[in-house]
């Protein structure tokens, strides 16, 4: 009896740890869960200012303080990082003329979703992304405003009290 004890603990030990061997997950080369949208195709400028900053599904930019040359052509790369849907986690960039209210747009933002919280009359807009969820990449090019600070901000709502920054102008 005891003997059948042992071995009925052996074989439940055995399949435990059999069933708890470690698998090695294999990655495929080449493989990007990155879903580039709205990437313009042979884009090159000379004298562009590439910026490329970066989202998350933690509601924040890895940039806070971007600074380029005026007059001269500004490209703006947003990646988001996240794994988050639109709807849920969705970020864009806004650059606001210098002297508009963030909080005042950002508001105002908020109640245009049919817009990509963007508001349909533009006046206090110099440039914007297209709104992107987890994995997606968008672009946009324009020419840097005048030499000045202005300021930045993701406009889905609630994100611009953490997605904000100051783009200054040299």
């Amino acid at each position: 009896m005891r003997t059948f004890k042992y071995l009925v603990l052996f074989f439940f030990s055995v399949s435990i740890l059999i069933a708890c061997g470690g698998k090695e997950e294999k990655k495929k080369e080449g493989f990007s869960y990155e879903n580039k949208k709205d990437t313009p195709k042979n884009t090159e400028t000379k004298n562009a200012n590439e910026i490329v900053i970066s989202s998350d599904d933690l509601m924040k930019f890895d940039k806070t303080e971007i600074r380029v040359k005026a007059g001269e052509k500004v490209k703006i790369t947003l990646r988001h990082k996240g794994k988050l849907d639109i709807n849920v986690m969705g970020h864009n960039f806004v650059l606001l003329k210098q002297g508009v209210d963030l909080v005042g747009f950002a508001n105002k933002a908020a109640t245009v979703k049919d817009n990509q919280y963007i508001p349909k009359k533009k006046k206090d807009v110099i440039a914007h992304t297209t709104l992107i969820g987890g994995g997606q990449t968008t672009s946009i090019e324009f020419d840097a405003p005048a030499v000045g600070t202005y300021d930045f901000l993701c406009s889905f709502p609630g994100h611009y009290s953490m997605m904000k920054g100051k783009f200054i102008v040299e």
